[in-house]
């Protein structure tokens, strides 16, 4: 299967550059899978399709200030003050990271960054250009990031981020994502009560999304992608939140292709779940059998994507180009900030 298979023209106009307020005014696409309907509604609507005993599973990871700048070391006379840019992934120990850093050619072993408040120092090497950093500070990490990190807005986000809030879902609690999990930036507080008071069922699960999620497919033959590691979590409460749903033949409806990722990861055959947590490394493509996942709240993704690649093992290939083209006619909003399509 070539990469090329999941192309699609993209005007740059539709690549929403900011969110829309209120956060549920959102458009959304709604696909029946059983019909082959389409349904242009918006986000708020959702309430209309989800019915009670429906378990809605959410992905609770907080994005962190990840994009960090620092200065290599030593200073000379020629040296540029902020010249290296560091993306944080994943963190390996209490004190050492998995990076992007820009540019990496420069950053040897045993190169030393400083970053203001903190040094750090190349311990290693990874694939693809990954670089392991070991930060030296005092205090409290995370507390650090918060003065000299900035919100790791992908690079097609031109546009500055008025408010950092809004590249957060309402419901992130665990923090350690390099990305947010987009499909999640359409909810409320008020409209997940609303959902909650119509007898619809919350499970959540974490993955903190990093280079698995949003690394471009570089191979012409996508068997030949490798999907990057990410952490991911079920534990025993929500595992049988939604193992109850496939007891009783309730539908199990995921928040993004994160979610969805986690659940296959962490079902059986039957689809049923078990509380664990670990690193996945999952690749969903057209020929994977879901075992557990009968709907999906998902933006509309990247070309050649392996998120485009996900949702049409979901819904057919085929299936997701003509929605994705109709998307483009209707002047949908592309990518982390823009529209969405609920399939159920």
């Amino acid at each position: 299967m070539d990469t090329k298979d999941f192309y699609y023209d993209l005007p740059q106009e539709l690549i929403a550059q900011t969110p829309i307020e209120p956060r549920d005014a959102s458009r959304m696409l709604v696909y029946h899978r059983d019909s082959n309907l389409v349904e242009h509604r918006h986000f708020y609507d959702i309430v209309d399709y989800l019915r009670a005993g429906d378990v809605l599973v959410i992905n609770n990871t907080k994005v962190i200030p990840a994009r960090i700048f620092a200065t290599r070391l030593p200073r000379t006379e020629k040296t540029v003050e902020q010249n290296t840019e560091v993306l944080l992934l994943k963190r390996k120990e209490y004190d050492v990271w998995e990076c992007i850093t820009k540019p990496a050619k420069k950053l040897k072993i045993g190169t030393m960054l400083d970053f203001g408040e903190m040094q750090g120092e190349v311990v290693g090497f990874g694939e693809e250009g990954v670089r392991f950093i070991k930060f030296i500070f005092e205090g409290v990490f995370e507390n650090i990031l918060e003065i000299i990190g900035n919100m790791p807005l992908p690079p097609y986000i031109t546009e500055k981020l008025e408010d950092k809030n809004r590249y957060q879902t309402v419901y992130g609690k665990i923090e350690g994502s390099a990305a947010a999990p987009t499909a999640g930036l359409h909810f409320t507080p008020e409209l997940l009560e609303k959902l909650q008071s119509k007898g619809v069922l919350i499970a959540k699960v974490l993955l903190h999304v990093g280079l698995g999620t949003f690394r471009p497919v570089k191979e012409s033959d996508i068997l030949k992608h490798k999907m990057h590691s990410e952490y991911y979590e079920v534990n025993e409460e929500n595992a049988e939140i939604i193992n109850a749903a496939i007891r009783e033949g309730r539908r199990v409806i995921c928040v993004g292709t994160t979610s969805v990722r986690v659940l296959e990861s962490a079902s059986d055959e039957d689809g049923y779940i078990k509380p664990q947590n670990g690193d996945t490394s999952i690749f969903i493509y057209p020929g994977y059998k879901f075992k557990t996942v009968k709907g999906l709240i998902t933006n509309f993704h990247l070309p050649e994507s392996t998120l485009i690649m996900l949702v049409s093992a979901f819904i057919g290939r085929e299936n997701a180009l003509s929605i994705y083209r109709t998307a483009v006619e209707e002047r949908y909003r592309f990518f982390s900030f823009g529209d969405c399509m609920l399939v159920l």
